[in-house]
């Protein structure tokens, strides 16, 4: 089988469509053959360090389509995984210790063969929870075998060292501050700013921004960002403040403003959302400089939708986006896109 055959897949969050497509364009060497669902088949990219900085992306495979690579194909020609596996392992000899096959019939003769070759051509161990995942799937009349090109999916970053309980995915984080226009911004402040992950997404990405601030009013919170900032080589550029909305506190006006907003099983018992929000809104209004952007990312949309309309904040746009959490429950968030309403000029003759 020759490269020629070989094609990248990408995998991402539903919604995420046009971020990922605004990225790929960044990188010229980068060409979307095909999309299915939430995934984009490109061309194969010899230089998968290109593929590892995707940002929007929550996982990367090399993959090998034919309609003859069914399993027991695969079992009788095991060179094609082979090249598969010696692409993602080329420069990154020690990255992958152990594997993992997913097929329909995962205990059958041809699988269980093509299990042996693995362990007995590359070393790896097979294990359910593994650094090489390898899948042999059908779509269609087309069969399709793939390797995740890294140990873990692209969407967990290096800096993550330590996570609270739903926190934000990185790939949302980076849809997030993508919306922000941060590229003509020199001020951005993350209001409760959690385990500072879209602080550092926007500290890694937008070198121009002066001024990085975040603030909680959750100590613990507070710890766990500045391990991950530590983490990220930032922790001489983002600020992390223990502050209350409630208090509105004053630390300037900014060129844009994100949030993760607290909802569901992330807010005390006997905290009224909408009061919250209300009080979001509202500090947003007063904090966010003219033609700036107010970024807000919430399971509550309805909410804060409602809040929004009465205040002298106007919605830009939307992004819906769905997802599996991992008690397999499925999420479906919204992204808003806002600006400050613009002030009617009343001229006196």
């Amino acid at each position: 089988m020759n490269e020629s055959k070989l094609k990248i897949k990408l995998a991402f969050i539903t919604g995420l469509r046009e971020i990922v497509f605004n990225e790929i364009s960044q990188y010229a060497n980068l060409h979307v053959i095909k999309e299915e669902g939430d995934s984009l088949y490109l061309d194969f990219a010899q230089d998968l360090a290109v593929i590892k900085r995707l940002r929007s992306v929550s996982r990367a495979y090399i993959v090998a389509q034919n309609s003859k690579y069914n399993p027991l194909y695969i079992s009788n020609h095991k060179s094609i995984l082979g090249n598969l596996v010696e692409t993602i392992t080329d420069k990154n000899k020690g990255a992958f210790k152990t594997f993992k096959i997913t097929c329909a019939g995962s205990d059958s003769p041809e699988v269980r063969s093509i299990a042996e070759y693995m362990q007995k051509t590359y070393g790896l161990t097979e294990k359910e929870e593994a650094d090489m995942k390898v899948h042999i799937v059908k779509s269609g009349e087309i069969w399709e075998v793939g390797i995740q090109i890294t140990p873990r999916p692209l969407s967990v970053r290096d800096y993550k060292i330590k996570n609270m309980s739903g926190a934000m995915d990185s790939t949302i984080a980076y849809a997030v501050n993508s919306l922000c226009e941060l590229e003509n911004a020199n001020s951005y402040l993350n209001v409760f700013s959690g385990s500072a992950t879209l602080l550092i997404e926007a500290g890694q990405c937008y070198p121009n921004l002066k001024q990085l601030i975040g603030f909680d009013n959750n100590k613990k919170h507070i710890s766990l960002a500045m391990q991950n900032i530590k983490k990220a080589g930032l922790i001489k550029k983002i600020q992390l403040k223990e502050k209350d909305i409630f208090d509105k506190p004053d630390l300037g006006k900014f060129d844009a403003i994100t949030s993760d907003l607290p909802f569901g099983m992330t807010i005390s018992k006997n905290e009224d959302l909408e009061n919250l929000y209300r009080y979001f809104v509202e500090y947003c209004q007063e904090t966010l400089n003219h033609g700036g952007r107010l970024v807000v990312y919430t399971s509550e949309y309805e909410i804060l939708k409602k809040i929004i309309l009465g205040s002298k904040i106007k919605i830009v746009k939307t992004l819906e986006l769905k997802f599996m959490t991992s008690v397999n429950a499925y999420l479906r968030p919204k992204i808003f896109v806002c600006g400050l309403k613009k002030e009617l000029c009343i001229k006196v003759i």
